[in-house]
């Protein structure tokens, strides 16, 4: 059976024969055994399709590692091929035989970048090597012997998609590795990045990148018209990153520490033309009372209990002169004036660094249901083709859209998105095709004295105002003498009603005494 298709439910399917192997083992656990074998199936595939043109070709040397790495694919020893595992699907040492195949891949010289990347824990006693085998045999249905680009595409929905519903098996510990896409693709598609450096201070398993690569080549655009640089606290989360750009064919430069992107910052001198993040909401113990003097702190020096404002103001500092940057944080970031939050705000306001504000509805986010929002920060609102827009900042209160995909999580589907990445174009631009104009409910333009006039609270709902009734044509006299004959039969009911249970109750015998 082949599962090359282009079909929509192609992955779901295959997520529930994967998941329905699992048997007692956790999602988080499980997780890296579905998504190596993923990936040794992508790197292996690639490179067999890419061997065989070689092996065709009497000019090249297929056994050549260089030519490999010429082209992005990754130089796959014998002994770790998908071939071999294949036919080893059932002994009884498959889990050596694949921890043997990673350990084979990371010793090859020219990949390097996958050193210290691969799972290798698949021989441990606790993992059922029934379920090993039963995985290996699930995953070689899916024909990759299609054309390079079409390979990557194909295990790339596969891993991107098993990310997704890993997330959401874990719920609030999914969420510490997993944006969810709809949220990654608003963002992407209000930035539109298209050239330069894109940057991800806490990138998790990879999806702003992907998504902006995805959103280039939708336009037109080539792959390596943007660099790619991001940075990981989580060493297992850097893991699933690094495996995800591999298979998306997406050469990145993704840092690790344990410190994180305050304590250790990796890349000081780094200037990004985007900057996309989902930083943790609200997290507490980000090492403040390390950093009070820090350079970054242009604005005000962030709460010791409250990362937010260290956040905004971390990614502006990264943020090239030209640049724009699009962050998830914590609806309350908008309003709070709790130990300076409020000043570092109004700071930010009055240097003009907030083009846009965002209010998402709740249920978007695997790992928690508060209400999120997004800052879209800009450090020159002349630059980049785009109309002079000093001391404006646009307000999109998108609460009420979205829709329920289960029974606790909400997602955008295309329109929704582009309405909101309309909304801000058509603001933002010189001489658009259709004039930006406030939509009451939904969007408005406020300029610099109106915010300070709400000091400086950036809630969008506080400028939106009321959505406009639609006009039934009925007059407004005839309206009111309709709703007020309404009141009195309610209201006469109503006594009705409590006349008849006084009654009813009058009739019920009391007792008294002990229980008969």
């Amino acid at each position: 059976m082949s599962l090359q298709t282009t079909d929509l439910g192609f992955e779901a399917d295959l997520f529930k024969a994967a998941d329905r192997l699992r048997g007692n083992l956790e999602p988080s656990e499980y997780k890296h055994v579905v998504l190596g074998l993923v990936f040794l199936k992508y790197i292996s595939e690639a490179f067999e399709t890419y061997h065989a043109q070689l092996a065709a070709d009497e000019y090249a040397d297929a056994e050549d590692p260089e030519e490999y790495l010429a082209e992005n694919i990754f130089w796959v020893p014998a002994e770790a091929r998908w071939t071999h595992l294949r036919d080893k699907a059932r002994d009884p040492n498959i889990g050596k035989l694949i921890d043997d195949a990673m350990e084979a891949i990371e010793k090859v010289p020219a990949n390097e970048k996958l050193k210290g990347v691969l799972p290798k824990n698949y021989a441990r006693p606790t993992l059922n090597k029934e379920m090993l085998g039963d995985l290996i045999d699930l995953f070689s249905k899916i024909d990759m012997r299609g054309n390079a680009s079409e390979a990557r595409d194909l295990l790339g929905r596969v891993y991107e998609y098993f990310l997704s519903g890993f997330a959401s098996s874990e719920g609030k510990r999914g969420g510490e590795f997993f944006t969810p896409r709809s949220v990654v693709r608003t963002l992407v598609s209000m930035l539109e990045p298209k050239q330069g450096r894109v940057y991800d201070p806490c990138c998790g398993s990879g999806g702003m990148f992907i998504q902006s690569e995805n959103f280039i080549e939708d336009h037109g655009g080539r792959r390596d018209d943007i660099s790619v640089y991001g940075q990981e606290i989580n060493h297992t989360t850097w893991r699933l990153a690094m495996m995800n750009l591999a298979v998306q064919g997406i050469d990145a430069e993704i840092k690790w520490n344990n410190e994180g992107s305050f304590i250790r910052d990796e890349l000081p001198d780094l200037r990004a033309d985007y900057i996309l993040a989902n930083p943790p909401f609200n997290i507490s113990d980000w090492g403040g009372e390390r950093l009070t003097e820090d350079v970054r702190w242009k604005f005000g020096t962030p709460p010791k209990g409250n990362a937010n404002y260290a956040w905004l103001q971390h990614i502006l500092h990264h943020l090239a002169p030209r640049g724009t940057a699009g962050v998830v944080l914590a609806n309350g970031s908008m309003s709070s004036q709790q130990s300076g939050e409020g000043d570092i705000r109004k700071a930010m306001i009055e240097a003009d660094k907030v083009d846009c504000m965002v209010a998402l509805p709740g249920q978007l986010f695997y790992s928690t249901q508060i209400p999120a929002c997004l800052w879209i920060l800009a450090n020159d609102k002349s630059a980049n083709g785009h109309r002079e827009r000093q001391g404006e900042v646009l307000f999109i209160d998108a609460r009420q859209m979205g829709h329920m995909v289960d029974r606790v999580r909400r997602d955008f589907d295309d329109s929704e998105i582009s309405k909101i990445a309309d909304t801000y174009h058509r603001w933002r631009a010189k001489a658009p095709e259709q004039p930006y104009k406030d939509e009451p409910g939904f969007c408005a333009s406020a300029d610099l004295e109106l915010i300070r006039k709400h000091d400086y609270v950036l809630t969008p709902g506080r400028y939106v105002g009321a959505a406009d009734e639609e006009d039934d044509g009925v007059p407004f006299e005839e309206k009111f003498a309709t709703l007020a004959t309404q009141l009195d039969t309610q209201l006469t009911e109503s006594a009705r009603m409590a006349d008849l249970i006084r009654r009813t109750l009058g009739r019920i015998p009391t007792h008294t005494g002990g229980k008969q």
